[in-house]
């Protein structure tokens, strides 16, 4: 606020004279600058979407992946994706990163100073971009985020252009990488809670996003070339110690969400009967990280679960006869990431790589080097055999080879946003279950629907997207679904 407004009226007169070439300087506020600082949006989007998400992953992503069922409230995990209670609207997490995001490189375009933040900018709006088409679908992009220009009402960009366009995911991976590797100024990047300033560890990074998105779109596309560049070069993410992670701490503030709900809220989130029957089939000890046994009794080494979708206006269910969610995600959230993309992750999409012959290389050398870093990433001792002998064996007993990698990634991406439904999705592994008490006649769905405020705010695009998704249908398949 200006401090002319406490002048009297004719001291006024005089000084406004007197200062009307200094008046910018006069009425700014050296404590409420109008640009915030480039180094405080980047923790703020690395914050707030990791945090935003992780919460959603738990309360919504695992309902749809089948990692947890709930119990009541439950809608959303009934398929009634209209209606989220707990969790399941992330398209305002990921448009408010985005802006976010944008203004670090608006910023970087008018001053050259900043141009340490350009890479780690476009790296991660490839990032947010990718989370935001693998959900919905076609969304609002190349004219998103353009409101100071009055253009309030975006339309929306097909996903195969998101991906492949100028300014889309690849492309700006590639410029993101081509900016840090030319970048020549002295500036550290600061505000970095992934890498705490290696812009190496941005390029890793990008690496393995571009390794993602190729495998993602590779039944539309031939990317066998590019993964084989990407492959031989070895610059992506290749250890635990490179992941792309931020830590949650025990206590506030900055705990996993989930802890400061009441416990009766987070009691409601049990062990899915789909997850249940795949970690006892692979006799995986990591089912006593993720869940605890029946009635909470540490002395217990009894775990069940419950199918996904039930109705509890027409079901009796006690938790004391299933498995609650595991204290990692409660009591000791210290031991707990907000996981952007990590070393096992990159592994399991470069095994499949080799399987499917998009590169040439050992699958399952792949696969069980990544089966070895999501054992340690989960802080569980890998069973001396785990990998030798039974379910989890490369391609032993008849396996299908593809179903094992695929497996193995959605067991460690649980409460990784919406990851372990997406990869559903491309390639129908696991194989989840038709749910109790359906509200989508039986299906699982393959999209989320655009949230009901677009058709307020967004009508004529609103409803062309809606058409070409038959009425915003949670059925309709993404450009990447081949079937």
């Amino acid at each position: 606020m200006s401090t002319l407004k406490y002048i009297p009226l004719l001291a006024l007169a005089f000084f406004f004279q007197a200062c009307t070439e200094d008046f910018q300087e006069i009425n700014t506020n050296p404590n409420s600058p109008i640009e915030v600082q480039p180094s405080l949006l980047l923790r703020q989007v690395i914050y707030d979407y990791g945090e935003e998400m992780s919460y959603e992953g738990f309360v919504a992503g695992n309902l749809l992946g089948q990692y947890f069922t709930a119990i009541d409230f439950n809608l959303f995990d009934r398929h009634s994706l209209t209606e989220p209670q707990f969790g399941g609207n992330p398209w305002p997490v990921l448009y408010t990163n985005l802006r976010d995001n944008e203004l670090i490189l608006d910023q970087v375009k008018t001053n050259e100073a900043l141009a340490v933040y350009e890479g780690p900018a476009l790296i991660m709006k490839a990032y947010l971009g990718m989370t935001l088409t693998d959900i919905f679908g076609d969304a609002p992009y190349t004219e998103a985020l353009r409101g100071t220009e009055g253009l309030v009402t975006p339309a929306y960009d097909l996903q195969a252009d998101i991906y492949q366009t100028t300014g889309g995911i690849l492309d700006n991976l590639s410029n993101g990488i081509a900016a840090i590797e030319n970048y020549q100024g002295s500036i550290p990047l600061e505000g970095d809670i992934l890498f705490d300033g290696s812009l190496d560890g941005w390029v890793r990074f990008a690496n393995s996003l571009r390794i993602k998105a190729l495998i993602r779109i590779s039944d539309q596309v031939n990317v066998s070339a590019e993964l084989q560049s990407i492959f031989d070069n070895g610059n992506y993410l290749s250890d635990n110690a490179q992941n792309a992670v931020f830590d949650f701490t025990d206590g506030q503030p900055n705990n996993f969400r989930m802890a400061n709900l009441r416990a009766g809220d987070f009691n409601l989130f049990i062990m899915s009967e789909t997850i249940e029957e795949i970690l006892v089939d692979l006799d995986d000890p990591r089912m006593a990280v993720w869940f605890r046994p029946i009635s909470n009794d540490p002395g217990q080494t009894t775990f069940n679960g419950l199918l996904n979708g039930p109705d509890a206006s027409q079901t009796s269910i006690s938790v004391a006869d299933f498995s609650l969610t595991g204290t990692i995600f409660r009591e000791r959230t210290g031991d707990l990431d907000a996981n952007f993309l990590t070393a096992w992750e990159t592994h399991f999409l470069l095994a499949e790589a080799a399987e499917r012959g998009l590169i040439n290389a050992d699958a399952k050398a792949l696969y069980n080097l990544g089966v070895q870093q999501a054992f340690e990433y989960w802080q569980t001792d890998l069973p001396a055999d785990y990998l030798n002998s039974g379910a989890a064996a490369y391609g032993e007993n008849g396996a299908d080879k593809i179903e094992q990698i695929i497996t193995q990634k959605w067991l460690a991406n649980i409460i990784n946003g919406y990851e372990g439904w997406i990869e559903y999705r491309r390639t129908g592994f696991p194989n989840l279950k038709t749910i109790s008490a359906s509200l989508n006649n039986d299906l699982i769905p393959v999209r989320m629907p655009y949230p009901t405020d677009e058709a307020a705010l967004n009508a004529a695009n609103f409803s062309a997207a809606a058409a070409a998704t038959d009425g915003n249908s949670i059925n309709a398949r993404v450009w990447w679904d081949v079937e």
